[in-house]
């Protein structure tokens, strides 16, 4: 209720469309918090006040609470009538599904990215496979999954189905948001960087088949290692 009546004394413009600085304070808050739920500095289960949330963000309620209210429905938070915010608990059955769409969504994708392909795409590409030098310590696991990300929307994004991409921009958001903890098998010397090559490279030849083949090869292994990964992290905080 605190929330509503605050929310309410919010002055209006006259013109009674929302201010663009209402917006973007919103969407500063969602990226903050955003950046807090992918450093684990928010775990999976736990309970979100607003206040130390605010205080945290240096913002007031109103654009921390319309920023959750988006969460909530990308499904990485749930509301609870009388307790709040929470984050979603992890569940291996969510993880598998993820994964399984993924897959169908850039499978599918790979004859009109193979089609589309373009000098500046492909060089975009190359300049992903690996991760700059300099970049070691705690910083390697999430610059590989931030740019294992990158890679693969690169890619989505030259087939020009914006729908598809789209979808899988918000799977990324339930992978990384919510169980970025469980992702972390990925190192520097870890094979990924190998399987974005193999992709590459079928794709720069224009041979589908053996990019569906890259790319398959590619799920079979990071689902499986996130899958045991998790297992072992629900098994753990079990005890």
């Amino acid at each position: 209720m605190k929330a509503r009546e605050r929310k309410r004394k919010v002055p209006r413009k006259k013109s009674g469309k929302p201010g663009k600085s209402d917006a973007s304070h919103t969407q500063i808050a969602y990226e903050g918090i955003k950046e807090l739920l992918f450093t684990n500095e928010i775990s999976p289960g736990q309970k979100i006040f607003y206040r130390q949330l605010a205080e945290r963000l240096g913002m007031s309620l109103t654009p921390v609470i319309q920023a959750l209210k988006h969460l909530e429905f990308q499904g990485i938070v749930r509301y609870e009538p009388n307790k709040g915010y929470a984050t979603e608990p992890m569940s291996m059955q969510e993880v598998q599904e993820i994964y399984d769409l993924r897959e169908l969504i850039e499978i599918s994708l790979l004859p009109d990215v193979i089609a589309n392909l373009t000098e500046t795409g492909i060089t975009n590409l190359k300049s992903l496979l690996t991760v700059p030098d300099g970049v070691a310590g705690e910083t390697v696991p999430n610059e590989q999954l931030l740019r294992d990300r990158e890679f693969h929307l690169a890619l989505a994004a030259l087939s020009g189905r914006k729908v598809q991409i789209q979808m899988l921009r918000h799977l990324f958001d339930q992978l990384y948001l919510k169980y970025r903890g469980s992702l972390l098998f990925i190192r520097a010397k870890d094979p990924v960087g190998s399987e974005h090559q193999n992709i590459f490279n079928a794709v720069v030849s224009h041979d589908v088949d053996e990019a569906v083949a890259a790319m398959t090869d590619h799920f079979t292994r990071i689902r499986s290692q996130a899958l045991k990964s998790l297992g072992r992290m629900i098994a753990g905080s079990s005890r």
